[in-house]
């Protein structure tokens, strides 16, 4: 089972203090943009919210070696979304952040919301990025076997083979040979809310996110042992997966009483192996 350690402070302090490619992971979600006070006073929005998650975003991916992601969402008011999700990775792009395209945290939102000409939100970006091939990953660690066996060769379908001339020819009728495990894709759907993240300490913070969601990007993307950084910890529901899954971690927040939080949410885990 992996170690815990959890720092009360101001997260891109405690950031900079760290060393350049220590960490195998961050995984976290920030404050959103104006929509909770959080208890410190937290206001920005638009452009402010944005450089305010630049600064901090580019230091986790400082420190790590391996991925960076944060679930992030933005705001509508008055029928116009405020975009910031699409105007942070605009600007990471810019600084020369190398992103991947980002996955989607889908989960039923709430039941009559989307207002009076509009749809339901169901789901969140996480932005991700990295500093080229990940040192290490196993994006089957949520994969399951493929649903639909083959039906036959399908002759619709084409493959490429190097004629003699160097050029491509393409041979009809390709056998395609599933494999073992089917690639989970880029949409993590997670229940939310009513006591199905994961833990009922969860709903002690404002903004928890579910456990399946951290367990796929952790898995996936944290090897065996490694260390996973959440700068926002809150709740502590990213060090509780690591913990679980015998990978160390660092959680950062603000606030005494997120910490607070964090440490019974691990002390839960350990519970369950006792």
């Amino acid at each position: 089972m992996g170690d815990a350690e959890l720092i009360v402070g101001d997260c891109l302090e405690v950031l900079r203090e760290m060393e350049t490619d220590s960490i195998d992971l961050v995984f976290c979600s920030p404050p959103y943009e104006a929509a909770r006070s959080y208890g410190i006073g937290f206001t920005l929005k638009s452009q402010e919210w944005v450089d305010w998650s630049v600064e901090r975003y580019l230091e986790c991916v400082r420190i790590s070696r391996g991925l960076v992601a944060w679930v992030v969402e933005g705001q509508t008011r008055q029928f116009r979304w405020s975009a910031t999700p699409a105007l942070l990775m605009a600007d990471l792009h810019r600084a020369g952040v190398k992103l991947r395209k980002p996955p989607i945290y889908k989960r039923v939102g709430i039941p009559g919301s989307g207002g009076p000409d509009w749809w339901r939100n169901d789901y969140e970006f996480v932005v991700c990025s990295s500093k080229g091939k990940l040192p290490w990953s196993n994006n089957l660690a949520m994969g399951k076997p493929c649903v639909y066996p083959p039906g036959g060769a399908p002759s619709h379908r084409t493959t490429a083979t190097r004629g003699s001339s160097g050029g491509d020819t393409r041979v009809q009728g390709a056998v395609y040979k599933p494999p073992a495990l089917a690639n989970p894709g880029n949409v993590i759907e997670c229940s939310v809310g009513g006591g199905r993240m994961g833990s009922k300490l969860a709903h002690l913070s404002e903004a928890p996110f579910s456990e399946k969601l951290a367990e796929a990007v952790i898995l996936s993307f944290c090897p065996p042992g490694g260390i996973v950084v959440d700068p926002f910890c809150g709740s502590g529901t990213a060090l509780a997966v690591a913990k679980r899954h015998g990978r160390k971690s660092i959680g950062i927040d603000i606030r005494e009483s997120q910490i607070e939080l964090s440490r019974r949410r691990v002390a839960e885990v350990i519970g369950e192996n006792t």
